[in-house]
């Protein structure tokens, strides 16, 4: 029998999804598990597997769940919520969001709690929070 896989997914809107799943795969390392395409070239849906956790991105569109959540831009820039994701090196992890473009908003430190952790906004102004640091081990 194979273990479940993640029980929590986040899940973020974008208004280009796809440049969205081409930046989160060279910038993150996360890895496609699903696209499904929308018409004229964007993502309707993406299941993005990184570990053992897995993010879904999908286009921000005039649908009656878009009334509920919205990329940040649809926000004034604010972003409500984040997702951290567990790294084994954290500032190997950001040399290379760096390097694909992310906005680096609080630089690589030791946390008090324990391990190593840095957070980055992505070119849509999601935030994303990369440590050392497992909450479940």
């Amino acid at each position: 029998m194979t273990a479940p896989g993640p029980r929590v997914i986040p899940s973020l809107r974008y208004r280009d999804a796809a440049a969205a799943v081409e930046w989160l795969c060279t910038a993150f390392g996360f890895e496609r598990h699903l696209v499904v395409p929308a018409p004229g070239g964007n993502v309707l849906h993406a299941q993005l597997r990184v570990e053992n956790g897995m993010v879904m991105v999908g286009a921000a569109r005039d649908a009656e769940y878009d009334e509920l959540v919205a990329p940040p831009a649809a926000n004034g820039g604010i972003c409500t919520q984040s997702t951290y994701i567990v790294v084994e090196d954290c500032d190997a992890h950001h040399d290379r969001a760096r390097a694909a473009g992310a906005e680096i908003v609080m630089a690589p430190e030791d946390q008090p709690h324990g391990g190593r952790l840095y957070a980055c906004r992505d070119p849509e102004g999601h935030v994303w929070n990369f440590g050392t640091y497992d909450p479940s081990a």
